[in-house]
């Protein structure tokens, strides 16, 4: 048990007091000397005990109050003696327990403002997000920051967004303002300037791209779950989407892949005479054959290769379905592996590059291999169809694509090919993926006799 003895000080400060002391013993081998930071007039201290005057009342409430505060203190320590592991217990640990009792000002944390942006802030560090979702919240902060500005400049310059006046009129207007974004650049470019919607770039701010309609259905989207959290944690008893009927859904074309054969060509077609590009064309086709993101694939090492498959944890998905999808190797994908054993940067399961040089790379190696043919798909921003070339659109995106697709081909059950791309029972995003093609409609024909 520790215990406790007083003492004072021999010093006496400009007021006349001194310090009051304490010795403190938890063991044999642990004694300290403590200050107290109580101060008080020596001369009622003897014997380790403060003395009470009789007469002065006013002095003796004062000698009270600094009984009480040391006595407090006292009890302070030894319950810290008794929940602390004794190697813990140190000089600078009651330092700092005796400096917490007498300047609890100091250690207060302050109660940060509930502003509608920091609030965007405790978000994003609370709500488990992958790094791309949050990256999207992230461009959602800074188009309705880019918005407030433009209120300001042209309605209101008070004007400061919070929970509790966003409106569904003033959703309606934040999606106007969204799609009007690349003529509001040129007429204020001081607003991008200080807020860029592309923050990626060490020049001058860029022009916001046109928004297609499934972009802003995304960005109203996230916007409605940002709401959702503030209205489950009390933050606001508004809801402007409750009334809100544009979000609407998302509409994909659909989705286009190259086939085995493809893939195999561009596998042994031959580059020796450009060695960096036959580096991507591996990597491309080792992500055919595993059907990861590119996100995933790039933060592979060789941990990542377990049994002849790779394990490893979806990003996109982890803070909601934290699965580990495993992927066997087939003999091509180990191959690929093997060859760059010995030629890669660190751990990294393969030699990447950027992923924007990766997707570059990759149409360079479509038009080699001379796979060009025209594909169908939606305009992102107008959502008309349109007649591409697949190597002016083929991107790292592909890969998974034509993994899912050719697998789905083969089997036909969207709960197998799930279980190796990751996508959940019944999700609309694998939907996209399934390709209603000619061998299979001859296939449901064929049932009719």
């Amino acid at each position: 048990m520790a215990t406790i003895t007083r003492n004072i000080s021999t010093k006496v400060n400009t007021s006349g007091e001194a310090e009051i002391l304490l010795r403190l013993t938890v063991s044999r081998s642990l004694r300290l000397r403590l200050k107290s930071g109580i101060y008080m007039n020596p001369k009622r201290f003897k014997d380790g005990a403060i003395i009470m005057p009789r007469a002065n009342q006013k002095e003796a409430k004062a000698l009270n109050e600094i009984e009480k505060r040391l006595t407090t203190l006292e009890q302070l320590i030894v319950s810290a003696c008794i929940d602390n592991p004794p190697e813990s217990l140190s000089q600078d640990f009651f330092r700092d327990l005796i400096d917490h009792f007498n300047h609890p000002e100091k250690y207060e944390v302050k109660k940060v403002e509930l502003t509608f942006f920091g609030l965007f802030n405790e978000y994003l560090e609370k709500h488990p997000l992958s790094t791309a979702r949050a990256n999207h919240y992230r461009v959602l902060a800074r188009a309705l920051s880019r918005f407030e500005m433009y209120i300001q400049k042209t309605a209101n310059r008070n004007y400061k967004m919070t929970l509790d006046n966003f409106t569904t009129d003033w959703i309606e207007k934040f999606g106007d303002f969204l799609k009007a974004e690349p003529e509001l650049f040129d007429k204020y470019p001081e607003i991008y300037a200080e807020v860029p919607a592309v923050v990626r770039t060490q020049r001058k701010p860029k022009r916001p791209k046109p928004k297609g309609a499934n972009t802003i259905c995304c960005t109203f989207k996230r916007f409605r779950a940002f709401y959702n959290w503030c209205i489950e944690r009390g933050y606001t008893q508004n809801n402007p989407f409750a009334k809100f009927k544009g979000i609407g859904t998302e509409k994909y074309g659909r989705p286009y892949y190259i086939s085995v054969a493809e893939v195999e060509k561009i596998a042994d077609f031959d580059l020796s005479e450009n060695p960096a590009l036959a580096v991507q064309r591996d990597i491309f086709v080792f992500q055919c054959l595993i059907g990861c993101r590119v996100s995933d694939l790039m933060r592979m090492t060789d941990n990542s290769v377990i049994d002849g498959a790779v394990e490893y944890i979806p990003d996109k998905t982890k803070g909601e379905r934290p699965e580990v999808l495993r992927v066997p190797l087939n003999n091509r994908a180990k191959e690929i592996l093997s060859r760059y054993a010995d030629h890669k940067k660190g751990n990294m399961l393969l030699p990447f590059i950027s992923p924007q040089k990766y997707n570059d790379a990759i149409k360079k190696i479509f038009t080699r291999c001379g796979i060009t043919r025209i594909v169908t798909v939606l305009n992102p921003t107008t959502g008309n169809e349109e007649k591409r070339a697949i190597n002016e659109i083929a991107s790292s995106h592909l890969a998974r694509r034509t993994f899912i697709g050719n697998i789905y081909k083969e089997v036909k059950d969207p709960n197998l090919v799930g279980a190796l791309s990751g996508h959940k029972e019944g999700s609309k995003a694998f939907a996209r993926y399934r390709d209603i093609d000619e061998e299979m409609k001859q296939d449901l024909v064929n049932i009719l006799g």
